[in-house]
């Protein structure tokens, strides 16, 4: 049986082994397999968690002491982005505060200024 000239996909090698191999080695086949990932647009799945991420680690940074008031363009000049958040509570006075799982923010306007209110989930709240 001959067997078909077959280079790499990634380095344009000649691929010696398997007639099905694709691949020269294990560090060209996972190049490949990277740069396959980075030209594919980035998954919506992706985008949400990605920004949840981002602000659950951003609320957290900035509440340091249980309930804290940083204004929104501090937030939103780090990528703060209020739409993405997990749940919400709504509290006695009917203050609806939006949560990215522990970390809560309850936008307010204090004298023209928009603020956002941080607190962290607490056992009363369920």
């Amino acid at each position: 049986m001959e067997r078909l000239q077959k280079s790499c996909l990634y380095c344009k090698k000649e691929v010696f082994g398997r007639s099905d191999k694709k691949f020269c080695d294990p560090q060209c086949k996972s190049a490949y397999q990277y740069q396959q990932t980075r030209a594919q647009p980035e998954r919506f799945y992706n985008k949400v968690d990605n920004q949840l991420r981002l602000n659950r680690k951003l609320l957290k940074d900035y509440n340091k002491g249980g309930k804290v008031t940083v204004r929104t363009s501090v937030l939103k000049a780090k990528g703060f982005d209020a739409r993405f958040f997990t749940h919400y509570w709504k509290n006695g006075k009917g203050d609806v505060y939006l949560f990215v799982y522990e970390y809560g923010f309850l936008r307010r306007l204090e004298h023209g200024v928009e603020k956002y209110i941080l607190i962290q989930w607490q056992d009363y709240m369920n």
